[in-house]
């Protein structure tokens, strides 16, 4: 994230030019929270439920927003992620449980990304399973081992622009927008497993553990790469840094949100309208897109194809950050070297555990889980190891001896409580309409 002060005297086209500069840890893990995970479960949302759960859309995104920005600044304010910073203020056993659920879930999600991948290759391409996942996994890790993350995300992150296919086809065929507005402010609840299911996935691919993790440590990547100045073990931020990392995270997450509302009323459109309530396959999602190619021939291969380039370029844009963050917990949590701008030379460990991670991923797909099933229930398991991460935020949130003046205000320690409330619940009850 460059310097930036976008309110400056200067020129107009200067002050633009500022305003994108603000932009760095949030913007990526914005548009990492829409990888193929979010996608399926967005899309058996809307095909499941209709418009029932877009409401969700609006209402998480204070939620969000205050959690990412109380992550970011915890890194940016100690100058650690949030692994070393619990290393350093909670006992062992609270560290462990932390860490374990962040490297467990990211694993998970890392295999069903995988799997989505290579589904979404298939779609256009008649490549066997087996080597198309392979090649993936292989391909991410000497991309991220070897060239650097932000390096080849540059790229990567304009395969997120085939998600505009949504939006495009909302607005392009007919669309109750009274209902869709309706739906969008007026919450609606069922007290049943499926629909309780569902929310706590549309929660867990939303606010994801990998996130929190990921956000915090890119944050001192940050810094390092600026070369702040240290203070008692602490950076010397400078007077707009903390702005700045709160207009990266807010634009990086309202677009997440608005991505996840879009998905949700193309779906709910095209697929639950005419009867098609599950989505069982890559193909069965890639059908909400056809309107918007209807007038072309082989409307369908098109949508596939679209559809696809979204999917692969987010896996590969999020397989990294879900690895990346694994690599952070476990080194900070063990006191190794870390950071994606180290060789791997330079931080073993920390490469070995982002290597790990996404090859226990890959075999993931051989144990004969279906990849598209598999990324709603990753968003499940998000959803609730998410909850006692939460808890530990929250908590870190509010101490003024770690973070000092830049401790979260009353509506940052109000809006994190309240997530972890919320996600609590829709925990508590979807095991409890499980029992029932």
């Amino acid at each position: 994230m460059e310097p930036c002060d976008p309110a400056s005297p200067a020129p107009l086209r200067a002050r633009f030019a500022s305003f994108f500069r603000c932009f760095g840890p949030g913007l990526i893990t914005g548009a990492a929270d829409d990888d193929p995970s979010g996608i399926a479960t967005y899309s058996q949302t809307g095909a499941q439920f209709g418009l029932g759960m877009l409401w969700t859309s609006l209402y998480q995104i204070p939620l969000l927003i205050a959690v990412q920005e109380a992550c970011a600044r915890i890194g940016a304010t100690t100058g650690k992620g949030l692994a070393g910073v619990i290393r350093e203020r909670y006992n062992r056993a609270i560290l462990t449980c932390v860490v374990g659920l962040v490297i467990v879930a990211n694993t998970i999600n890392i295999g069903a990304d995988i799997g989505a991948v290579a589904e979404a290759v298939r779609l256009v391409v008649n490549i066997p399973f087996a080597v198309v996942a392979i090649a993936a996994a292989c391909g991410i890790v000497l991309l991220e081992v070897f060239v650097g993350y932000e390096k080849y995300a540059r790229t990567l992150k304009w395969f997120a622009l085939a998600l505009l296919s949504y939006p495009i086809t909302a607005l392009i065929i007919h669309e109750p927008w009274g209902e869709i507005l309706k739906a969008t402010f007026i919450p609606h609840i069922q007290l049943d497993f499926a629909f309780l299911f569902i929310i706590t996935g549309v929660f867990g691919t939303s606010i994801s553990p990998y996130m929190f993790f990921w956000q915090a440590s890119q944050e001192v990547e940050e810094e390092l790469s600026h070369h702040l100045p240290v203070e008692e073990g602490k950076p010397v931020l400078p007077r707009t840094w903390l702005r700045n990392i709160r207009i990266d995270t807010v634009t990086g997450m309202a677009a997440a949100e608005i991505t996840q509302w879009f998905i949700i009323i193309a779906t709910a459109t095209v697929l639950f309208s005419h009867g098609v309530t599950n989505i069982a396959t890559a193909a069965d999602a890639a059908r909400a897109l056809e309107p918007l190619v209807q007038s072309f021939p082989h409307a369908g291969q098109l949508a596939k194809a679209i559809f696809a380039i979204g999917i692969i370029g987010l896996g590969l844009l999020g397989i990294p950050v879900l690895a990346g963050s694994a690599g952070y917990a476990a080194s900070e949590s063990l006191g190794w070297p870390e950071g994606l701008s180290k060789r791997f030379s330079e931080a073993r460990g920390f490469y070995i555990v982002i290597i790990a991670a996404t090859f226990i991923g890959l075999l993931i797909n051989f144990i004969g889980i279906d990849p598209f099933r598999a990324l709603v229930l990753t968003a499940v398991f998000n959803g609730i190891a998410a909850v006692p991460l939460l808890f530990v935020i929250a908590r870190i949130n509010g101490r003024s001896d770690i973070l000092g003046e830049n401790r979260g205000g009353a509506l940052s320690r109000t809006f994190v409580w309240l997530t972890f409330a919320v996600m609590g619940l829709a925990a508590v009850a979807m095991f409890w309409a499980m029992a029932a």
